[in-house]
């Protein structure tokens, strides 16, 4: 485990909701599943401009990956489960081995991979919980960037699909909520 890895870990155990909004989402048992996006993301960004832990804004994303179980209507049930379990916040669950189709990119071999294109690197970290407490990080385009608050695009966001990038930059406002971030 690298030393960005740990203190993401560090970060989410100190964060008794998202500690265990990860242990909700694991008890679902799903196949290579992770929570990732925003709620990894932000939690650092939170930790690193000193505020208190906030509450996931937005959808808890739920991502898994099973080739085999590729109905959506799966997706619709597990969310569901995860809203009874934990009905304070909106769950997205999404198996991650039929989102190639809509996102027009190539088949994805796992969760882990599909992160691979999405929008900004440092949106693309995940986490999962598992055994006895423990947990495990996946960051496929590394920490770089969400630790040193820089707003980069993905491969796939730098030329076709820019405009998706630029979109988000703008609707999210990022910048005005963490004023430490900067575009790459």
């Amino acid at each position: 485990m690298s030393v960005a890895e740990a203190e993401i870990i560090s970060i989410l155990r100190a964060d008794r909701l998202r500690w265990h909004l990860l242990g909700v989402a694991a008890a679902l048992d799903l196949p290579d599943c992770w929570i990732g996006a925003g709620f990894v993301r932000n939690a650092v960004w939170d930790h690193l401009h000193q505020y208190s832990p906030s509450p996931p804004n937005g959808d808890v994303d739920v991502i898994w990956c099973d080739p085999d179980q590729t109905d959506a209507a799966l997706d619709r049930l597990c969310e569901a489960r995860l809203t009874a379990i934990e009905p304070s916040v909106v769950w997205s669950v999404k198996n991650q081995a039929r989102m190639h189709i809509r996102n027009a990119d190539r088949p994805y071999a796992s969760a882990v991979d599909a992160m691979r294109h999405w929008p900004e690197t440092a949106t693309a970290v995940a986490a999962r919980r598992y055994g006895a407490g423990l947990c495990e990080v996946a960051a496929p385009l590394g920490t770089d960037d969400l630790f040193g608050l820089v707003l980069r695009p993905t491969p796939n966001f730098v030329g076709l699909k820019r405009d998706v990038y630029d979109a988000r930059l703008r609707s999210k406002n990022w910048l005005e909520h963490w004023p430490l971030l900067r575009e790459a």
